[in-house]
């Protein structure tokens, strides 16, 4: 992974899917477009609204090309994992190890795929999403491409159930996908409630020895707008990249939890572990240093996955837990 692992988020999936008598073919909406209803047609495909405009895919694709990790378990964990033939693997997760097997084509890296691979692959669906999207355009030359990046602006959580909900349109699995949000939608409810009296909570994450700190509407947010958790009234700069926080703004700040993502450990780099730069004594001195309320996130969920279905679900134990 790159030192510039995310690149910015585009808008939010606006995803429902409408049937179309078109054969597959490459986006053509613009980004306003709201998406029309869903309906079967005798061609097997199906037109997606996404981040990017849309595109007819065929439904149930047999060989697809995945270019983001989120949608990777996504794809997974609703059961159409047999359907991935091909995908970045570099920075693969370790709950998802078992595409580091030789059936499944590397592409290399999610920021610069192989285009002459895929051109030679001719895969039925390309789907990027996050730090793949900037090469959505090279991408829909080569096959129909769906981009699935959500936004960490506005309601996060409706954009991930539009992304999802819309893979599972494409891959049949419908059912599968409503099962699995209501369940995280259970989750979320029982940590908001846990969330309404824990006290205040800031997010931080560690990189090459240095801390950055992240506010609601942060690629880390979730843990404020969707799961309740109170921010501090600390000012800080809303940025994807986070707003570089020293000992003293986090002592200042006076949190009563410490959710902490560890970079270095997400991406596989050498570095100070996230425990080890937050050992000090401006640190311990807070409500969460002193209340041992520091939680240290699997960063390979925060930082590289997000959007999957299991993924969030993880997520959302883990600040629960953390509560």
């Amino acid at each position: 992974m790159s030192s510039r692992l995310l690149t910015p988020a585009r808008t939010a999936i606006l995803a429902t899917v409408a049937l179309s008598t078109a054969a597959c073919g490459s986006a053509t909406a613009g980004s306003g477009s709201s998406g029309s209803a869903a309906a079967s047609d005798s061609a097997g495909t199906v037109s997606i609204t996404h981040a990017q405009g849309t595109t007819q895919v065929p439904v149930q694709p047999k060989k697809v090309a995945v270019l983001d990790m989120g949608a990777l378990d996504s794809i997974t964990s609703m059961g159409a994992g047999d359907s991935v033939k091909s995908l970045a693997k570099q920075g693969l997760p370790a709950f998802l190890q078992q595409y580091k097997a030789e059936k499944y084509a590397n592409l290399g890296t999610m920021f610069e795929p192989d285009l002459e691979k895929l051109a030679t692959d001719k895969p039925d669906l390309i789907v990027v999403g996050g730090r793949s999207a900037a090469k959505y355009k090279d991408l829909a030359k080569i096959a129909p491409t769906i981009d699935t990046t959500v936004s960490s602006k506005g309601d996060f959580f409706e954009g991930v159930k539009k992304v999802n909900t819309s893979l599972g349109q494409v891959f049949g699995k419908e059912a599968e996908v409503k099962a699995k949000l209501a369940a995280v939608d259970t989750k979320v409810a029982a940590t908001k409630a846990k969330a309404a009296g824990a006290g205040t909570g800031l997010i931080l994450m560690t990189s090459g020895g240095k801390v950055s700190a992240f506010g609601p509407q942060s690629r880390f947010g979730l843990i404020h707008t969707a799961l309740g958790v109170k921010p501090t009234a600390a000012k800080m700069t809303e940025d994807r990249h986070g707003m570089a926080a020293s000992f003293e703004y986090i002592k200042a700040a006076n949190p009563g939890h410490l959710f902490v993502v560890d970079r270095d450990a997400a991406i596989g780099e050498s570095g100070k572990a996230a425990k080890e730069v937050l050992d000090n004594a401006l640190v311990k001195a807070t409500p969460a240093g002193a209340g041992n309320k520091i939680t240290y996130l699997d960063g390979q969920r925060w930082y590289v996955t997000g959007t999957g279905l299991d993924n969030l679900s993880a997520m959302v134990d883990e600040v629960a837990a953390g509560l």
